[in-house]
């Protein structure tokens, strides 16, 4: 591993751990007492429609996850596909059941859209 990568690692690690701290500042807001249907279906509309950036959270995994299948692509030593194809996926499932659900959820909670 070159000193390179590893700055670049270091980057993703720091990356991830700030991502994960918020999304428990979302889990934490999903627990408060006093979240109603309305409220909880606005929630999940921003995780999937959030307009910046364009596309919202669940998108935006999927993408991180195709740039990795896209990237497998050319590192694959038989460009077989055995790595990218499980990747690209990945990726499908995200944006297809993920998002398409909490969509659902959403409208089933509160049909009449977002918040005011």
């Amino acid at each position: 591993m070159t000193i390179r990568s590893r700055t670049r690692l270091e980057r993703v690690r720091a990356s991830v751990g700030i991502a994960c701290l918020a999304l428990q500042q979302i889990q934490d807001d999903l627990t408060a007492e006093d979240v109603d249907q309305a409220e909880l279906a606005a929630i999940l509309r921003e995780l999937i429609e959030d307009t910046d950036p364009p596309g919202g959270l669940i998108p935006a995994l999927a993408q991180l996850v195709t740039v990795a299948a896209q990237r497998a692509e050319h590192l694959e030593p038989d460009r077989d596909g055995d790595a990218s194809h499980y990747l690209h996926e990945s990726a499908a499932l995200i944006t297809d059941n993920t998002g398409a659900r909490l969509l659902w959820v959403a409208r089933a909670l509160n049909p009449q859209g977002e918040l005011a």
